[in-house]
């Protein structure tokens, strides 16, 4: 998995594979999914992001395992 943080368009993309995207949905507001050939999910976008924690929060990533 792979994570880009685009400043100039305040996105974080999530990267799940590297599976070649063929669709892309906004399933929320703000919230793109990608999909490959066969329908999974191959990526996540959140636009404007800044915009929705408090900027404390988005300085750091905590990843958990459970």
């Amino acid at each position: 998995m792979r994570i880009k943080i685009d400043k100039e368009s305040d996105a974080p993309y999530f990267r799940l594979d590297e599976s070649r995207v063929v669709e892309s949905e906004e399933v929320r507001p703000e919230v793109i999914l990608n999909f490959d050939a066969n329908d999974r999910v191959v990526g996540v976008e959140f636009l404007r992001i800044s915009e929705r924690p408090p900027q404390e929060e988005l300085s750091s990533i905590q990843f958990q395992t459970v």
